[in-house]
């Protein structure tokens, strides 16, 4: 490994704590030392308090805060002697402990503590840093792990037993340190669970760090342990059918008891593992670390049989349940990890942000099963441990703390026309409510149309049959599924009487707005077919459809047969629970249909300037891509659950229509 620290950027953070930001946030960039929400650090500072008395406070990372881009209000501001004090007594159970931290905070609005606030009090330094370093847990999960750590770094750590977090493994660390420290160490290793390194100054707990890592690859590497995989070629994955990806979706939500989204994942590495010949022996023990149980539950599934993992899981939960110390009540058994020798890894979350952060705690996973298993002998901890981490209330806050789901969560969603007007307002709407969205245009914008992993951005030309079906696979492998399809992509052609149209004009019309939404329904049905809560299709129609206006021929009869089609479409799939509703906006000015100069000649043939053109409804309102969107979204929700069928205006009223 490589120390991070630049001199110059670190010049940017002040003060200490900041010091403590900008270190923190060099080992949370690192992903082979920490993952999602993993490791915490600390800085013990002197303040005057409220009273102008000088104090040593405790600033741990707060609960909920992730090491790359955590801040200063990410930490959490703990009285250090009381956290001495509490270290002191015989026992204290875990919600004694939270509140004891919690009621000597200097600011209430700070977040919670780290669960290993206690431990880091405990040690002697001003700066504490832990990880959970893929290359100390390959040493550690092995059965002789403790002696090779004591090989690696001699009195330079002390090593302590797995121990679950918490007061007792605070203690646990602190009597250990007491008795083993030495002057040269300046870190423990937990065996199982990760490492700490300490220093005067967060530059130096921060490359104590870095080193004493190093340290553990290089003796990887000694033993030929480091460089292990020896994987296939990616394209030698078998062809799975995006109905089969979908499927199995749709039992893994079953058994989850809400929508989940399913992400396919198929590189050397993933299909390297899942064709090993010993995938079984090395992927049924457990994490590398118990902290990722929670995400990843503790086995992966083997193949794609559902019922079989359900089953075994509920038998995990009854064997373990009886021995915990208080009553629990079972997770649902869904698989969050899927391993299959044709297609490699899926992972699955109550989102798309899960399902990648599971994806990521995977591929770093089987780095150390590897690594382990060429040392020694890849060993987990028994599943009893594991239960006892997934179940422990603590663990179990963390994931409900975001209150509840929004509520398109786990669901997946298509736009056409996506990246301008009403399709990226609705690609808006639909994230904001939760939804993993797919985005197609033939604008290359909207690729990077959003920078987040709910959202998939493809180039796709509609009225191409195959780049459509290129497009649908893609969105499959990526989010799992599909729940909700608006049919936005159209085109409005200049104003043209009937006797001027041309017939390329009549066909292009006709290929966009109706024969390309035809071939999108036809190819989408199967999985919307599949989806949890039933899928939903919005169609994009237009006011031209009720009340047509002169010189849009095209235009209003390619809409009026779309809004026909959608109609035979609800009555044809409501027995699939598949509900199809049309919006018809009228002047949403906001959109690539409207040019100016076509804007101008709409204008010009009603005798309207263009701004009274703009809100020439019963209103007298301006109607917007927003606008539109909102509602599109609104109708693929609960309210409207009941509802199939519907052609709704949102075009501030139109006399003609009403």
């Amino acid at each position: 490994m490589q120390s991070l620290w630049q001199d110059e950027e670190a010049r940017r953070y002040e003060g200490e704590l900041g010091l403590r930001v900008y270190t923190s946030r060099l080992l949370g960039r690192d992903r082979s030392l920490v993952l999602h929400g993993g490791g915490n650090t600390s800085v013990k500072l002197d303040v005057r308090n409220r009273f102008g008395e000088e104090e040593t406070i405790l600033y741990v990372k707060g609960s909920g805060w992730d090491l790359e881009t955590i801040e200063p209000a990410g930490f959490s501001p703990v009285r250090l002697a009381h956290v001495v004090r509490l270290a002191g007594l015989e026992r204290l159970s875990d919600p004694d402990m939270v509140n004891e931290l919690v009621t000597h905070m200097l600011e209430a609005a700070a977040p919670a503590p780290s669960i290993e606030t206690i431990l880091h009090g405990c040690m002697p330094f001003k700066y504490v840093d832990h990880t959970h370093a893929d290359a100390v847990l390959a040493v550690t999960n092995t059965p002789d792990g403790a002696r090779r750590v004591r090989e690696i770094y001699g009195d330079e750590v002390v090593v302590v037993p797995y121990l679950m977090p918490g007061f007792d493994l605070a203690q646990a660390v602190a009597r250990a340190y007491r008795r083993e420290a030495t002057p040269r160490t300046i870190g423990v290793v937990l065996l199982k669970h990760g490492i700490f390194a300490f220093g005067a100054s967060a530059r130096e707990a921060y490359e104590r760090m870095i080193a004493l890592v190093s340290r553990a690859e290089a003796y990887l590497a000694r033993h030929r342990a480091w460089d292990v995989a020896t994987p296939p070629d990616p394209a030698a994955a078998e062809a799975v059918a995006p109905e089969e990806i979908a499927g199995l979706r749709r039992r893994i939500s079953d058994a989850a008891g809400a929508p989940m989204v399913l992400r396919v994942r198929t590189t050397a590495q993933s299909l390297a593992f899942a064709r090993h010949p010993e995938v079984e022996r090395l992927s049924q023990q457990g994490p590398a670390t118990p902290d990722h149980v929670i995400r990843t539950k503790r086995t992966p599934m083997l193949g794609t049989d559902v019922d079989a993992f359900v089953a075994d899981y509920r038998s995990y939960f009854e064997r373990h349940a009886p021995h915990a110390r208080e009553p629990k009540t079972m997770l649902d058994p869904a698989p969050r990890v899927v391993l299959d020798p044709r297609f490699g890894l899926a992972s699955a979350g109550r989102g798309a942000r899960d399902a990648r952060i599971v994806e990521e705690i995977v591929e770093h996973t089987i780095d150390v099963i590897l690594r382990a298993d060429a040392l020694e002998r890849y060993e987990a901890l028994p599943a009893r441990d594991l239960f006892e981490v997934e179940y422990w209330d603590l663990e179990q806050a963390k994931l409900r703390k975001g209150g509840k789901p929004p509520v398109f969560a786990g669901e997946v969603a298509l736009v056409t026309g996506a990246a301008s007007g009403i399709g990226k307002a609705t690609v808006a709407a639909l994230l904001a409510r939760g939804a993993a969205v797919v985005g197609l245009d033939r604008d290359d914008s909207i690729a990077t149309l959003h920078d987040r992993p709910d959202y998939l951005g493809l180039r796709c030309d509609v009225t191409d049959d195959a780049a459509i079906r290129a497009a649908l696979r893609d969105a499959i492998l990526g989010f799992g599924g599909l729940d909700i399809l608006v049919l936005n992509a159209g085109v409005f052609g200049a104003s043209q009487a009937i006797a001027e149209v041309s017939p390329a004009e009549w066909r292009r019309a006709m290929s966009i707005n109706l024969d390309a939404n035809l071939t999108l329904l036809r190819v989408c049905h199967p999985f919307l077919k599949l989806a949890p809560c039933g899928g939903r299709v919005v169609v994009i129609g237009s006011k031209n459809v009720p009340a047509p206006g002169p010189g849009a021929a095209a235009y209003s009869a390619s809409k009026a047969a779309l809004a026909q089609l959608a109609r035979v479409a609800a009555l044809e799939w409501g027995a699939d629970g598949i509900r199809v509703n049309t919006l018809h906006p009228n002047q949403v000015f906001d959109t690539g249909i409207w040019t100016e100069s076509v804007l101008a000649e709409r204008a010009r043939r009603y005798g309207l300037a263009v701004e009274q053109y703009k809100t020439n409804n019963v209103l007298r309102t301006e109607v917007t891509s927003r606008d539109v969107a909102e509602l599109a979204a609104e109708m693929c929700g609960p309210l409207f659950a009941k509802t199939t069928g519907a052609q709704v205006p949102v075009d501030g009223g139109n006399e003609r229509v009403i």
